[in-house]
C-alpha cells in the first residue's frame, strides 16, 4: 500500500483549501453551482490520488491518477469562468491557474512514472 499524502497530493490539498477559503465570497446564488462544482473539482484531485495509492495494482493507481488529472482540467475551467464572471480578481486567478498548472505537471510526471514501470520491470525480466 502506498502512502498518499505525497508531494502533489500535498499541493492539490493545499489548493482545495485554498479554493474553499476564497469561494465563500462567492455570490450566494452560485452555492449550488459553481462554487459547488469547483469545490468538487478541487476535491476530487486529491480523492483520486488517495483512493488510486489504496488499490493493488500500478495500473490501477495510474487510472486514478488520470482521472485525477481529469479533474485538474475541470477545475481549471471553473477558475477561469469565475474569473471571467467577477467572481475572482486578476491575481488571485493568476495564483490559482499557476499553482493549478504545477499540480497539474507533478501529476503527468507522476502517471509517467507509473506507465514506465512495467516496460522497465520487463526490461529487466528480459535481460535488455
Amino acid at each position: 500500500m502506498r502512502n498518499y499524502r505525497d508531494l502533489v497530493w500535498e499541493r492539490a490539498h493545499k489548493l482545495t483549501l485554498e479554493l474553499y477559503r476564497c469561494s465563500r465570497s462567492f455570490p450566494r446564488e452560485e452555492f449550488y453551482g459553481l462554487t459547488s462544482q469547483m469545490r468538487r473539482a478541487a476535491t476530487s484531485v486529491g480523492a483520486n490520488l488517495a483512493e488510486g495509492c489504496g488499490r493493488q495494482t500500478t495500473a490501477e493507481f495510474a487510472r486514478f491518477v488520470r482521472i485525477a488529472m481529469g479533474s485538474a482540467s475541470e477545475l481549471d475551467y471553473h477558475l477561469l469562468l469565475s474569473h471571467d464572471l467577477g467572481y475572482l480578481p486578476v491575481d488571485e486567478h493568476r495564483a490559482f491557474a499557476g499553482e493549478l498548472t504545477r499540480v497539474r505537471k507533478m501529476l503527468a510526471s507522476l502517471l509517467a512514472t507509473l506507465e514506465s514501470a512495467p516496460k522497465e520491470k520487463a526490461a529487466r525480466a528480459s535481460g535488455n
